[in-house]
């Protein structure tokens, strides 16, 4: 594998991860912020507009993830997928606790 196929498996983890918080808030029906809010990530976005941006995210990970050729013969590229995850889920999960405690 190229190391452009690491990248992109990096990537599609991570769009993978911020899939959950829009989707799983979307569905419930509670609002959520998005990169669409007012002010953008700061204010609130519709249930609506996150299930379409965990539904856009979904779509870059998938793609990201059959153009990094990620398979679970090639161990280290699943490493990589998850640290995309991991990174992501980490940095949500920070950025959504300061969110909170506002």
């Amino acid at each position: 594998m190229k190391w452009y196929h690491y990248l992109a498996a990096f990537f599609a983890g991570a769009f993978l991860a911020n899939t959950v918080p829009h989707f799983i808030h979307g569905v419930s029906g509670d609002s959520f912020p998005s990169p669409f809010s007012h002010p953008p990530g700061k204010g609130l976005s519709s249930p609506t507009v996150n299930v379409l941006w965990a539904c856009f995210n979904l779509l870059i990970g998938f793609i990201l993830l059959r153009v990094s050729k990620t398979s679970v013969q090639n161990k280290f590229s699943l490493l990589v997928l998850f640290l995309g995850i991991l990174a992501m889920s980490v940095q949500l999960s920070i950025v959504f606790m300061e969110k909170m405690t506002q």
